[in-house]
């Protein structure tokens, strides 16, 4: 698909008015279309597999490694203003090839060692790839986020052929899934009151749930589930 010029397709996007549509439209519909829903495949690729895995700990060892599992896949609207911030051309040649958290899922676990346990189950799959991992919880962001985050690709089998889809899978405990949600909406709200020192609180808030989820893990191993005594 050619490279498309936004002035011709944004409003493809935000609602389409005319009642006749050219050719060239219709075909980016269908193209964007068909790209959200091979996301949204490896989307529940990647979910069935997480939720087979939650299922067996669950009748094996009596507990769940993973609290929630939630998904989304970005909207042709959002995947079109991320590739004009980047500065990359419009098309979903160029959004499958330069962007890797069109689809996404967000893992959220009881326990910090759950978070390396899982990571380490669902890459081991004999057809999930690791393209990238950045580990967030040995170091993380200046603002005192904290996550593990995989890049992986996953077959999407169609009728006439498969495909490696890539999708962004961030992994987290419920305290760094609290933390995360509120920064996003406090650091929104307050970038025009004293912006440095709400960071500063927000980072110190990071480090107070980063040393709770460590001391919920010590009690969690003291009351003898060696399941969760994993190496990251």
């Amino acid at each position: 698909m050619a490279e498309i010029d936004r002035s011709q397709v944004s409003y493809v996007f935000d609602g389409v008015s005319a009642s006749v549509l050219p050719e060239f439209v219709v075909s980016t519909i269908r193209s964007f279309a068909a790209t959200e829903n091979l996301y949204r495949s490896a989307v529940r690729e990647i979910a069935t597999k997480l939720e087979n895995l939650n299922d067996e700990f669950k009748y094996t060892k009596d507990r769940n490694p993973i609290h929630l599992i939630t998904t989304r896949v970005k909207t042709p609207k959002s995947i079109m203003d991320k590739l004009l911030k980047r500065g990359l051309p419009l098309s979903v040649e160029s959004a499958r090839e330069n962007l890797t958290d069109i689809a996404g899922i967000r893992v959220i676990c009881p326990y910090v060692a759950d978070i390396h346990l899982v990571a380490g189950l669902l890459v081991s799959q004999d057809d999930i790839e690791l393209i990238r991992s950045t580990d967030y919880i040995a170091d993380p962001k200046p603002n005192g986020y904290r996550s593990l985050h995989l890049i992986v690709s996953v077959p999407v089998f169609l009728s006439d052929r498969t495909e490696r889809v890539t999708a962004e899978v961030q992994i987290r405990t419920i305290a760094m899934d609290f933390w995360a949600s509120l920064e996003h909406e406090l650091a929104y709200k307050l970038t025009d009151r004293g912006g440095q020192e709400v960071a500063r609180e927000l980072r110190a808030c990071a480090d107070v749930i980063a040393a709770t989820d460590l001391r919920m893990q010590a009690l969690h191993e003291a009351s003898g589930r060696p399941d969760c005594n994993v190496d990251g």
